[in-house]
């Protein structure tokens, strides 16, 4: 049992750690506004959970539109594949937004931490449980999850939350499968078709390419608000913009100038096919195969949102998936509506 005095010293030890957090994204805000000077616009550091992600796609996307510039802005993108680290960049102060799931919100708000999001990309996961090819026949549904090995981008990450939910709402325990942190891309490709794991949580261009090379079988497909509806029982707020609550305070006509050019992107997204959008990204996304890109792009499109605003009844959602599963919400009282904010996408549209 602690002592008054050590309850004393760990309560000002957090203070004093809450208070360097503080100071160092005020620094970080400084430092970056200074280096986007020279005519270039406000500098401002966004990170992102895969840049390369079709899900995350927006945020590429606006750069090469010139979106950002309009606005005024200097926006440098940092990647980080898994988004759970992308969380931890913003809490340190290290960039004032991530581009990354809403779900973090929620979980940040029980450990003492205020972000939200600002404009809503997205009203489906846009993830994909894949099976591989070997495990095919024993895995024919999130009841056969109980003894396998499972990949997620990280453990912590969305993919993680949400491959937890689908276990235990079909009837298996989180500790009844083992979660394997494999990353994207090619490091869930080669885990999936060594056998590291059994199945996993991906989204495209991975998706497109594994079943291109005939490594795996999809599952269960989050990528349209159907296939949320189906998975999750309603529609799932993912990819976002969310930002530490007292940076958005301070700088609200840097939020503004954000969320008009990522308002801006997702007006263009529907107005536009699938090749079209392709065209627009850097030609390594495509890794060689441009048709095979484009129809990644194609397929999780649905996802989108046109507007920027958070869908209804989608925090709820996440709320539910959340609570099923995790010790930190579970018994925790959670404010949905400090978790977001539609202030600045109302105004995008006006």
């Amino acid at each position: 049992m602690r002592t008054p005095a050590r309850h004393a010293a760990s309560a000002a030890a957090a203070l004093l750690a809450l208070s360097c957090l503080t100071a160092c994204a005020d620094d970080a805000s400084t430092s970056t506004s200074a280096a986007g000077g020279g005519g270039k616009g406000e500098h401002v550091k966004i990170m992102v959970g895969g840049l390369d992600k079709v899900i995350y796609l927006p945020a590429m996307l606006t750069q090469r539109l010139g979106y950002f510039s309009a606005e005024g802005l200097d926006v440098e993108l940092l990647s980080e594949p898994a988004g759970v680290q992308a969380e931890t960049a913003l809490v340190a102060g290290q960039v004032q937004g991530t581009v990354g799931f809403y779900d973090h919100t929620l979980d940040l708000q029980v450990k003492g931490k205020e972000v939200e999001s600002v404009v809503q990309f997205s009203h489906a996961p846009g993830e994909v449980e894949v099976v591989s090819a070997k495990a095919a026949g024993s895995i024919r549904s999130p009841k056969d999850f109980k003894g396998k090995k499972l990949g997620v981008t990280g453990l912590g990450s969305s993919t993680d939350f949400l491959t937890k939910y689908l276990a235990v709402k079909n009837g298996v325990d989180v500790s009844e499968f083992t979660p394997v942190a494999v990353g994207a891309g090619q490091t869930f490709v080669s885990a999936l078709q060594k056998g590291s794991i059994d199945a996993g949580m991906t989204t495209d261009p991975t998706v497109a390419t594994l079943l291109r090379k005939r490594a795996g079988t999809v599952l269960v497909d989050m990528r349209t608000p159907e296939g949320s509806q189906a998975a999750l029982g309603g529609p799932y707020p993912s990819s976002s913009l969310y930002m530490r609550t007292d940076w958005v305070n301070s700088h609200k006509d840097t939020v503004q100038k954000l969320v008009n050019a990522f308002v801006k992107t997702l007006r263009w997204m529907h107005t536009h096919s699938a090749a079209e959008i392709a065209a627009k990204m850097p030609a390594d996304y495509s890794q060689g195969d441009e048709a095979l890109y484009a129809e990644a792009i194609k397929d999780t499109l649905p996802m989108f949102t046109e507007d920027g605003v958070m869908p209804a009844n989608g925090p709820e959602t996440v709320e539910k998936v959340l609570r099923a599963f995790n010790p930190n919400i579970k018994n925790a009282e959670v404010d949905l509506a400090r978790t977001y904010t539609t202030e600045f996408v109302q105004k995008a549209a006006g």
